[in-house]
C-alpha cells in the first residue's frame, strides 16, 4: 500500500539527515545481495576514498580517482606510472528528488465504479435467456 500511495501521489523524497541523495551510477556496481550500494559500502569494499566534487549546475558528485576495469566498475589503479587512471563519478548527488506519478487510482476506481451496472445487467439478462 505504501508504494502504490507513492507513485499514486508523486512524494518528493528527501535524504533523512538533510544533506543529499546519493544515486549510485553504473560505475558504483551493486550492494549486497544485489541491492543498490551505499557510499560507506563502496568505500570499504573497494578501500579508495571518494571524494567531493560540487558543481554549480547539474548534480555534485563523488568521485573515486583509479581507473575503470573491463566490466565498467570503478576500482583502484595498479600502475605505478598512472597509466590509466581516471577520475571516475560513483554517486550522483541530489538534495531532493520528485517521484513521477504513474498511477491515478482515483480515475481508475471512477471507470470500474461507472462500469459495474452495466455488467450486472449483462450477465443477469444473459442468465434469464
Amino acid at each position: 500500500p505504501v508504494i502504490v500511495g507513492a507513485h499514486d501521489t508523486g512524494p518528493l523524497i528527501r535524504s533523512r539527515d538533510g544533506f543529499w541523495l546519493a544515486i549510485p551510477t553504473a560505475a558504483a556496481g551493486k550492494g549486497l545481495k544485489g541491492g543498490r550500494i551505499t557510499p560507506g559500502e563502496w568505500e570499504r569494499r573497494r578501500g579508495m576514498r571518494l571524494r567531493f566534487v560540487y558543481r554549480r549546475r547539474g548534480p555534485s558528485l563523488l568521485v573515486a580517482d583509479g581507473r575503470l576495469n573491463s566490466r565498467g566498475l570503478g576500482v583502484a589503479s595498479r600502475s605505478k606510472t598512472g597509466r590509466g587512471r581516471a577520475t571516475v563519478p560513483i554517486f550522483l548527488l541530489v538534495p531532493q528528488v520528485k517521484l513521477a506519478k504513474r498511477l491515478d487510482l482515483a480515475r481508475d476506481a471512477e471507470r470500474v465504479q461507472a462500469a459495474v451496472p452495466g455488467l450486472i445487467v449483462a450477465t443477469w439478462v444473459s442468465e434469464r435467456v
